[in-house]
């Protein structure tokens, strides 16, 4: 499920330009080809353009999501606003033309010629609109792997900031889980996935953590806690777990600064950080992901 992030934006002399963000910066570098772009997202940037001319005369800046699963490419454009019903009706027909598997506006379908699915583990999941997802097949399952080695004794795992599920449903094989996102549509998608046989139980639930993070009485029953939280880190959610007597956590993160925050606060409450371990998933970028393992 590689997925690649396109803008589109207006130009001096309105000129159209569809591309990728330039380093720190909101300014769109255009491009019609990228080199290092996965086979997967074939036909992706053609999409983006054709979406974008179409969309011009909002003269709104757009974000253009497109996601490579088993059934073709899943778009999903945002920042256009409200549309008129013929310009909806060009916006299907354009999905038709480049044989996209479903075009949502804002999460809204446009057109769904097939439903967007890959594999998680054994499972099969069905995507929610612009979902966020790992940036490449790679990387998930060796963050996957990782986080399924620090967990090995584990009966009972409890998979906050889940989304989709890539940990819990690779977790589910071997142990029980307990799985919370703030998406309702990711949980609903976690929820039907879920029913592939051969997995423990899987409790989904829609929880928003950073509101309402796990009190330790409810992690009592809890061998181990994986973390994933957006770049704003798990900060309230850390609180509570420095708090509790989980035995294990391991902290999956993309932000270096939040994750050293969140690991100070669970040091500070008596865990020791045992491992740390960068992943590269973000070439050609100073970006990279971090798993941790702390005990106490």
């Amino acid at each position: 499920e590689d997925i690649v992030g396109t803008h589109a934006g207006m130009g001096t002399h309105d000129v159209l330009r569809v591309g990728f963000s330039a380093t720190g910066s909101h300014d769109i570098v255009p491009i019609d080809r990228c080199p290092i772009l996965d086979p997967a997202l074939d036909g992706a940037l053609e999409a983006a353009w054709a979406l974008a001319e179409a969309l011009k005369p909002t003269g709104k800046p757009l974000d253009i999501q497109a996601t490579a699963t088993h059934n073709g490419l899943d778009i999903d454009v945002r920042g256009s606003g409200p549309l008129p019903p013929a310009r909806v009706a060009a916006l299907s027909r354009l999905a038709e033309q480049h044989r996209l598997a479903r075009l949502t506006r804002h999460g809204e379908l446009v057109l769904m010629r097939n439903a967007p699915t890959v594999t998680m583990g054994t499972a099969q999941v069905t995507l929610p609109p612009g979902s966020v997802l790992q940036a490449t097949v790679q990387g998930e399952e060796t963050l996957a792997r990782l986080v399924l080695e620090r967990t090995a004794k584990a009966k009972h795992v409890a998979d906050l900031f889940c989304g989709v599920g890539p940990f819990a449903l690779r977790l589910a094989a071997r142990a029980r889980v307990t799985a919370m996102d703030n998406d309702a549509g990711s949980i609903a998608a976690l929820q039907k996935a879920a029913g592939c046989p051969g997995l423990k139980p899987i409790k989904a639930e829609a929880r928003d953590l950073f509101r309402r993070p796990l009190m330790p009485a409810e992690l009592r029953d809890i061998d181990a806690v994986v973390f994933d939280p957006p770049r704003q880190g798990a900060q309230a959610q850390a609180k509570q777990l420095a708090a509790s007597k989980v035995p294990v956590i391991v902290a999956v993160s993309c932000n270096v600064t939040t994750f050293a925050r969140d690991m100070r606060l669970l040091i500070d409450g008596g865990y020791k950080l045992e491992t740390v371990v960068p992943v590269d998933q973000f070439r050609h970028t100073p970006h990279v992901e971090l798993v941790a393992r702390l005990a106490r």
